[in-house]
């Protein structure tokens, strides 16, 4: 049995997440002859602590205690700004990373980082976690095999049941940077193009602490590729139907919508129809579940050497010029050209 050592920053909510997915690897992995161990830390001592003994994890006192133990690959789930310091922490390290998005909070930060990764020629997985969930593949794979045709018309959607902590939100850069980030990153994965201009527009009658900690609850895109193609995305915070992530491909010949099914957020307003008639989800964590899983599996194989990373830095740093691109454009009310070249 070849044991693998995680080292884990942060045990907030998506940090607790990442523990009881690395904890579960295990069901996957030891019949492969791999065991999988966990070393966590963070701040809040105490909650770390319960987090660690409830899982048979070992807590560290600190980052440097972390890494000093030896650790396979270090996990990175805190706030953004703490992104590109322990990116680096970890690169010095010499083992790999695996960094929650962003690299940064905005990209003019995140341009150092990847210097920083190159001149040591470090191994950064960013999580973007969708380019692991099956309907997003199989959408790929029907594109890439000329199923669709060439597409005409794109729509991704992204909507929150309800909002996260206004704290959260006058930290997060924005909804474009904290949400739809994750559809711009997608977009490019999915056809292979550069989204080259946004033209943003958003508004807030939801509660108005969000307005006043300066963003917006819901918004929209208008994004332009470099082929002429366009596309939507809209994001919101307040779906009270459920949490509604969906990706609508038309092309020439078929059209294909990621995240259509029993589970969808959405009630048709046609007589005698019946479906969806599932229970929708409620959060991101459900909806994309599986995804997270085979998120952290993948970063276990990249240590492995097994797989090339799914993520790259600049892969997360080129999603982040669009969605800062965005954000201009909303402050703005222009659009905005956004630069494809993410080297510094």
């Amino acid at each position: 049995m070849k044991d693998v050592i995680l080292g884990l920053v942060g045990v907030g909510r998506i940090g607790v997440m990442h523990a009881n997915n690395i904890a579960a690897l295990n069901e996957v992995l030891n019949p492969q002859g791999i065991r999988v161990l966990l070393r966590l830390t963070d701040v809040a001592e105490d909650h770390a602590r319960t987090v660690a003994s409830g899982l048979g994890a070992e807590f560290l006192p600190s980052v440097e205690a972390l890494l000093a133990s030896g650790v396979d690959g270090l996990v990175i789930a805190t706030g953004t700004g703490t992104h590109p310091e322990l990116i680096k922490a970890g690169v010095d390290a010499g083992i790999p990373v695996f960094c929650e998005k962003p690299v940064a909070l905005n990209v003019d930060d995140a341009l150092p980082v990847l210097d920083y990764i190159r001149d040591r020629n470090g191994v950064v997985q960013i999580g973007h976690q969708r380019r692991f969930d099956a309907g997003y593949l199989e959408a790929r794979r029907a594109y890439q095999a000329g199923e669709l045709g060439w597409i005409h018309s794109l729509r991704a959607v992204t909507c929150d049941m309800t909002p996260p902590p206004v704290e959260f939100l006058a930290s997060s850069g924005g909804l474009f940077r904290d949400c739809s980030v994750h559809d711009f990153d997608i977009l490019r994965w999915l056809t292979g193009r550069e989204i080259v201009e946004v033209y943003a527009k958003g508004s807030n009658n939801g509660d108005p602490a969000i307005g006043e900690a300066g963003d917006v609850d819901t918004a929209l895109a208008l994004v332009t590729f470099d082929d002429g193609t366009v596309g939507t995305v809209s994001a919101t915070r307040y779906n009270g139907a459920g949490h509604d992530v969906r990706l609508e491909i038309q092309g020439s010949r078929s059209s294909l919508m990621v995240g259509l099914d029993d589970k969808t957020a959405m009630a048709s307003a046609e007589a005698g129809t019946t479906f969806p008639s599932g229970k929708p989800h409620q959060t991101f964590a459900e909806r994309f579940d599986q995804a997270y899983r085979s998120e952290m599996e993948a970063f276990v194989e990249l240590i492995l050497g097994r797989r090339d990373n799914p993520c790259t830095p600049e892969d997360a740093v080129a999603a982040s010029r669009v969605a800062d691109a965005a954000q201009e454009s909303l402050a703005t009310g222009v659009p905005v050209k956004v630069a494809v070249n993410v080297a510094s």
